[in-house]
């Protein structure tokens, strides 16, 4: 019954995916976890490893708060950038197949040189709060300071919005194979949901 189960929820599943491709619609975001969205992208031919890592990448944008501000020439977390900073990793938690970098800013008051390194000691700042909260450092890079070279305000002054650090998907995450991420996960995944309920009925004993 259980092998019966598992091949109409496959073959469901199979279906399902035939008629998105037919569509060409990308279905409710909210309907679907992380792993089906991914899974989606590829079996229509959508996407791929890349298409997943720009799908994580905008629902973390749309999710998570992704910059945090600096005080003038500092590279101290205020009580507003911990609280933001303890969200990302939340997050970063929660997606164990990529990896994210941290880029950090500076406003435009000071040399070109004293900026780069005012920025990278304040994205290292950020990935060290990070590995604090329990994530794994070799999922975290503090980049290479972006400096004053990208401001949000284009002023020579003093800044805030520009004395910031920004948090972002980068890539899969170290023994992470992205060429295992395909639509054969999908069937998986749905095959081991299809056989929990009937391990439960079974009193937990699954052949």
């Amino acid at each position: 019954m259980k092998l019966l189960s598992k091949f109409i929820g496959i073959s469901a599943l199979l279906a399902l995916g035939g008629c998105l491709e037919t569509a060409g619609n990308l279905p409710n975001q909210g309907s679907f976890t992380q792993a089906s969205e991914q899974n989606f992208l590829v079996q229509t031919g959508q996407g791929g490893s890349a298409a997943y890592l720009q799908l994580l990448s905008q629902k973390f944008r749309d999710e998570v708060p992704t910059m945090i501000n600096f005080a003038f020439n500092s590279t101290q977390l205020d009580g507003e950038a911990q609280r933001i900073l303890r969200l990302q990793a939340e997050w970063i938690k929660a997606t164990p197949t990529v990896k994210f970098r941290v880029y950090g800013h500076t406003d435009k008051v000071g040399s070109n040189a004293f900026n780069q390194r005012l920025g990278l000691q304040r994205a290292r700042a950020a990935v060290n709060f990070l590995v604090a909260q329990g994530i794994p450092r070799n999922r975290l890079e503090a980049y290479s300071s972006l400096g004053e070279t990208q401001p949000i305000v284009n002023t020579e002054a003093r800044e805030r919005l520009n004395r910031r650090t920004v948090t972002d998907v980068f890539g899969f995450a170290p023994n992470v194979i992205p060429s295992d991420f395909d639509g054969k996960r999908a069937v998986v995944i749905y095959g081991e949901y299809v056989d929990a309920p009937a391990a439960a009925a079974d009193g937990g004993n699954m052949e």
